[in-house]
């Protein structure tokens, strides 16, 4: 490996942030960082309130981040390595709050019944420059259009210089897209093993925000940053790999003929619908988002290849076929987010739920459907607090953090209005 001048070491916290810190390049090796346990009390405000597992209140202890020299990776910042830590508490056992570790508990579960779970996530985001006055305003795309690419969908040529740095430091790139609305856009990142691709997209984001601010662009992946138009989902598609390495999802071309695994996976996302939205689409601003027919999650449905529906199968079979989950968004800490989706549709398939009907209307006019998510946040925290099975399958201690710091958010949040709630939250999302 290449010597570089420093290592960048990083890990997400409770509100999708890469928190991180230079260090030399003689500690290029298996290392650790301590960081204060108190970054887990802290709002995009910076307000510091006693939310669970963060000790604030027991003289905010140090804890250990931790990393291996063979996931040092290539940065995209000169003479610069990346890592991403692992979080351990003082006594060496994993920290309950650290979603990456929650997400490697959970593939080791799904490996425990025989199957490895693959993902691929989708990236919505808006872009925004300054106007004259240093406000920030959506960036003016005069040609851009659903499916576009070039300079009129992007004058300033900042998705350009992302691939470039994307592409130099070793991510693999599946599509790069203009979105519905404008200025809209849409990056993927090559189907992986669930691990890696979540470690990815974690770095992705960070890298395009980080390029894009160089080009005088604030790349946003908040859901609804501009009232009106289209709101921002991270689409997550998952399916799994058998003991022979065999995609075991099947043909859901033919829905009477999925295999049971499909169908309690399914079932399993059906029934903890509700609970779900308070950890994966985590923001006040994520309900301006989360509407009927608005194509985004909002109701508790399933159908193939309908764009419609919360859970999408996909029409392609074979080594293709996957199960995709509409309801997320861009705000929600990705490793909570994937062990969220994998742990109700284990749940699903564990304990056999019985699969409802899927949906015949367009989810437009009209729908099958009855039930949705919760109109709030705070609505969704009451779901989610209330499906115990959920809460002790994604990790207790990690729950009970979320929703402290969410119901803060919604006292700070939900009296603000229009830029004022954008405000809040675009300089971070």
């Amino acid at each position: 490996m290449a010597t570089a001048e420093r290592l960048r070491l990083l890990f997400c916290d409770h509100l999708n942030l890469a928190r991180s810190k230079y260090l030399p390049a003689a500690k290029m090796g298996d290392g650790s960082s301590r960081f204060c346990l108190g970054v887990y009390a802290v709002s995009y405000a910076k307000d510091l309130i006693p939310a669970p597992g963060s000790k604030m209140l027991e003289g905010l202890p140090d804890y250990d981040a931790v990393y291996k020299a063979a996931d040092i990776r290539d940065g995209w910042q000169k003479d610069t390595k990346v890592v991403i830590a692992d979080q351990y508490d003082n006594d060496g056992t994993p920290l309950p709050l650290c979603g990456r570790m929650q997400l490697k508990r959970t593939i080791a579960e799904w490996q425990a019944l025989g199957y490895s779970p693959k993902v691929g996530l989708e990236l919505e985001a808006y872009a925004f420059c300054r106007d004259e006055n240093g406000k920030w305003v959506p960036y003016d795309t005069p040609g851009a259009f659903v499916y576009s690419t070039g300079p009129f969908t992007d004058p300033r040529g900042f998705t350009d210089a992302i691939w470039e740095k994307a592409t130099a430091a070793g991510f693999r790139i599946d599509c790069f897209t203009s979105e519905y609305d404008s200025p809209q856009f849409e990056f993927t990142l090559t189907y992986d093993d669930a691990l890696k691709a979540v470690d990815d997209i974690f770095l992705f984001r960070l890298l395009a925000r980080e390029v894009a601010i160089e080009h005088g662009i604030l790349l946003t992946f908040m859901p609804k940053p501009i009232l009106g138009l289209a709101g921002s989902g991270l689409h997550v598609n998952f399916s799994f790999n058998d003991k022979d390495g065999r995609n075991a999802i099947g043909d859901a071309t033919v829905p009477e003929q999925m295999p049971p695994l499909t169908r309690g996976c399914i079932a399993g996302l059906m029934q903890h619908h509700a609970g779900m939205a308070g950890l994966i689409a985590p923001t006040v601003n994520s309900y301006d988002r989360l509407k009927p027919a608005s194509l985004s999650g909002f109701w508790r449905n399933w159908g193939v290849d309908h764009r419609g529906v919360t859970t999408r199968l996909s029409a392609e079979g074979g080594a293709k076929s996957r199960i995709e989950h509409r309801m997320a968004d861009g705000a929600a800490n990705p490793y909570t987010m994937v062990t969220t989706i994998l742990q109700a549709a284990k749940l699903g398939f564990v304990n056999q739920y019985k699969l409802a009907p899927a949906e015949t209307a367009d989810c437009l006019e009209n729908q099958d459907a009855r039930e949705g998510v919760s109109e709030t946040l705070g609505g969704a925290l009451d779901a989610l607090v209330a499906d115990k099975a959920l809460v002790q399958a994604v990790g207790q201690g990690l729950v009970d953090n979320h929703v402290f710091i969410k119901q803060h958010e919604i006292e700070r949040v939900g009296a603000l209005e229009g830029d004022a709630k954008r405000d809040y939250y675009i300089n971070y999302i």
